[in-house]
């Protein structure tokens, strides 16, 4: 049944009307210290709940159950190994990253390569990740925009362009004030809301097929697209090394050295609260990641069922199918659903690079000493409204470039821009020589280079080897070889002379 365009804006407006009343109620009296860590006093089963809406993005609700039956990378179950994987990332996280933070009492996590290497190491380290997350960020809301826009907004009339500036400036209203303290709130209610999307989606297939529930398991179970795991060929991307080790290295590197997930954990109240935050939240994720798949199976055994025609585009199949070929309840929730992936991630993105612009740039903890409050809640205010203006160009940018297949593009882009995270952090971390710190860097910005240059001649190399999600560690490596290469040992002074 098809849903109509007034009644999803309806839905959307009634989301949003939510969200400003519970961001109203919790940044009435919010400061930097609320905005930043929310005074690190967060509950950890709430930061655990709202980290699994920020960690499910709109391109994961959309794209992997479109990937399912897409036959390219991560099709079928391939992507569960990736899931596995970053269960050994989190718990390095656990165990060795999130203690020495803690015992730093960081806020900005790249403060750490300030007080290791310097300060254009973290002000380096600070700005890829700015890259990074401007960059991910403003593909997921151009994803949503563009979906809202072709199944419900151009039905009015409205250009794209009021759609792009629009899907930004609504996180914008709901955060500029409380940050971290609001969005502690409004993810938990917009993680549950994306949950409740995928598994009535999946009833309600199985009642209108008339399968039942224990029936379109066993479709799902029989079909093609339950392969999980992929030993046969080594070249393929979907190879099962190449997704374990890529997503225990993708988890350390995109939640253990990145500023936006580190900022979650540490607005819990101790190390052992955060622990146990990061540990229950990523065994959450692996049944969240394995609805998604069975939902894609599904889409795809009921549309070959009722011999509906399947989209161009792969991450158009969940949308093409709740909106117009499942019931209202599955096309309210898909609305629902989405809006809640998209703006869970984003929000807490657009308060993380607030976050980390202040701190690593601004310097705004040397500076809280000396400058009144008032002045800096108002810079930082000001840098939020930034970073929201850019989210609305970079939306419009992806918009003329016209990206494939957008989880593809944005894990591709994101090997490159933290390859020199992960070496820096890996550096500081593991070793305990020095660097010229006005060299980093240019030698990260040269490494970054090789690192694009290494990755493309890979298959042409060795006979069409698809690194896969190990780009990611190959990318790292090279980072870390160039910052030994200028290294020297650390000296150690007798200070009983």
């Amino acid at each position: 049944m098809n849903l109509s365009a007034g009644l999803i804006l309806s839905i959307i407006g009634g989301h949003f009307l939510l969200i400003i009343i519970i961001s109203w109620f919790t940044g009435r009296k919010a400061g930097n210290s609320s905005f930043f860590i929310v005074g690190r006093s967060a509950p950890w089963l709430l930061v655990a709940w709202g980290i699994v809406g920020a960690l499910i993005s709109g391109i994961t609700f959309i794209s992997v159950p479109g990937a399912v039956g897409a036959g390219k990378v991560n099709s079928h179950f391939y992507y569960m190994p990736l899931v596995f994987g970053n269960l050994v990332g989190y718990a390095v996280i656990a165990l060795f990253l999130l203690p020495l933070f803690f015992r730093m009492k960081l806020i900005s996590i790249y403060s750490y390569l300030n007080n290791r290497l310097g300060k254009r190491s973290q002000k380096t380290g600070a700005f890829f990740f700015g890259v990074s997350r401007v960059f991910g960020s403003s593909l997921r809301l151009y994803l949503m925009a563009l979906v809202l826009h072709k199944f419900v907004i151009s039905q009015f009339g409205i250009p794209f362009l009021l759609t792009a500036i629009l899907v930004p400036l609504m996180i914008w209203l709901y955060t500029f004030q409380g940050g971290a303290k609001t969005i502690l709130i409004t993810d938990t209610l917009q993680t549950f809301l994306f949950i409740s999307a995928l598994v009535f989606t999946i009833w309600d297939i199985s009642k209108i097929s008339g399968w039942g529930v224990s029936g379109l398991f066993s479709e799902i179970a029989s079909s093609e697209y339950a392969k999980m795991f992929l030993f046969s060929d080594r070249n393929s991307p979907n190879f099962f090394w190449k997704q374990f080790l890529g997503g225990a290295l993708i988890s350390i590197a995109a939640n253990g050295l990145d500023q936006d997930i580190m900022q979650k954990h540490l607005c819990c109240k101790n190390i052992k609260d955060a622990q146990k935050n990061i540990l229950t939240s990523s065994v959450a994720l692996v049944f969240v990641n394995f609805l998604f798949l069975i939902l894609g199976a599904a889409l795809y055994i009921y549309a070959a069922k009722m011999n509906i025609g399947l989209p161009a585009k792969s991450d158009e199949m969940y949308p093409m199918m709740a909106i117009n070929r499942l019931s209202v309840i599955s096309g309210v929730l898909f609305v629902m659903g989405l809006v809640a992936c998209s703006y869970s991630a984003s929000d807490s993105a657009l308060t993380a690079l607030t976050t980390s612009f202040c701190i690593d740039f601004l310097n705004f903890e040397k500076r809280a000493v000396a400058e009144p409050e008032k002045k800096l809640e108002m810079e930082r205010k000001w840098v939020h409204w930034g970073f929201t203006v850019l989210f609305i160009f970079m939306i419009l940018a992806f918009h003329l470039i016209n990206p494939g297949s957008i989880l593809n593009v944005l894990f591709s882009v994101n090997a490159y821009f933290y390859g020199p995270i992960i070496g820096l952090f890996t550096f500081s971390l593991l070793t305990r020589r020095t660097v010229n710190d006005r060299k980093v860097p240019y030698v990260i910005a040269a490494c970054l280079m090789l690192s694009i240059l290494v990755n493309a001649g890979i298959p042409d190399l060795f006979n069409g080897f698809n690194p896969g999600y190990l780009s990611w560690l190959l990318s790292g490596l090279i980072s870390l070889a160039g910052l030994l290469f200028i290294s020297k040992p650390k000296l150690v002074y007798d200070e009983s002379r």
